[in-house]
């Protein structure tokens, strides 16, 4: 299925979305643009759950995406900064597919509740995810390459092929490989993500509605912020520490250039 499954809104301007997240130079549907569009955008625009963690249903209107994440230069979670970055590659005339993904970190299966983008250049086919969370890939990922060591940074990635023919991501974590989510590349509608989204905002399972989570990737690694926990994580080494109630407001502030909702 193309792109054309998720209705642009009028008021997407893409040199607004390309100033927001800090990209310059020429831009098309090719792979240098892809890796570039995907590196700018997670440097810039926070992953986060303000909105579920205010008791907000989060909105899939397309124009509500556009206005919370470029205007008011907010982040959100995956449906919309994938969202907003299949936006942009529809506008540049990328071709493209959103996959429905199994979370694998959880105790128990779950079902498919992340969305992913698989895109096409040249016969190939790339994952794009801006919206994972922790131990989200940090640039696209040949399909083609399975069961190689896949080293971005200072973070490893791993993609297999299972039985079933699903596909497996898999990061390096605490010395190990570590199962993240499984996909397969059969196309979803934007719509089709509406029952995930309303489980996600309002579940009382789902981490969304638990804690606030908050992951802002840089250069050299990721700060994370989860329930009363901040992480910064650089150069693979990991700082964590605990915080109180009062010093909420100013690490939003400090670490993913945000407000309390």
């Amino acid at each position: 299925m193309h792109a054309a499954s998720l209705e642009l809104p009028a008021n997407f301007d893409l040199s607004a979305y390309l100033q927001r997240i800090g990209f310059s130079g020429p831009a098309g549907a090719d792979l240098a643009t892809l890796q570039s569009l995907m590196r700018c955008q997670l440097f810039s625009v926070p992953f986060e759950n303000l909105d579920v963690q205010a008791g907000k249903i989060v909105s899939l209107q397309p124009a509500d995406i556009v206005e919370k994440i470029v205007n008011q230069r907010r982040g959100g979670y995956c449906y919309e900064v994938n969202g907003i970055f299949a936006m942009a590659l529809q506008t540049l005339g990328f071709e493209f597919r959103m996959v429905a993904c199994r979370p694998m970190f959880y105790p128990v299966r779950r079902p498919k509740t992340h969305m992913a983008l698989v895109v096409h250049i040249d016969g190939k086919r790339w994952l794009c995810d801006l919206g994972f969370g922790s131990y989200g890939i940090r640039a696209p990922l040949d399909l083609d390459q399975l069961d190689e060591d896949i080293v971005q940074d200072y973070d490893r990635f791993r993609l297999s092929m299972s039985s079933d023919r699903e596909y497996l991501l898999q990061a390096w974590t605490d010395g190990q490989w570590v199962n993240q989510y499984g996909f397969d590349l059969y196309a979803q509608e934007w719509i089709d993500f509406a029952p995930a989204n309303y489980l996600n905002s309002t579940h009382p399972d789902a981490v969304f509605v638990q804690k606030p989570l908050l992951v802002q990737h840089h250069s050299d690694g990721r700060t994370i912020l989860f329930g009363n926990s901040l992480k910064q994580i650089r150069r693979g080494e990991m700082e964590q520490r605990q915080f109180d109630a009062e010093e909420y407001p100013a690490l939003l502030q400090q670490y993913f250039a945000l407000q309390p909702v």
